[in-house]
């Protein structure tokens, strides 16, 4: 089962990447300085993004668990 931590951590690191580059991507429209509208579109563009990552994240810690659960 100390495969399935190994995948779980992996996974999770992919979901944490994602939950900064969504960081970095509302910093930077922010700091374009960006009309409310536009920066509010901008931003739902993004939640997709970070319901995605956010997923991936607590998936891989799920098989972090059970990997530990089960080894």
């Amino acid at each position: 089962m100390e495969i399935l931590i190994w995948v779980g951590a992996a996974i999770s690191v992919l979901g944490l990447l994602g939950l900064g580059y969504c960081i970095l991507r509302v910093l930077r429209a922010k700091r374009a300085g960006l009309d409310e509208d536009t920066l509010r579109a901008e931003v739902a563009k993004v939640v997709p993004l970070n319901m995605g990552a956010l997923f991936l994240s607590v998936i891989g810690l799920m098989l972090v668990i059970l990997g530990i659960f089960f080894g």
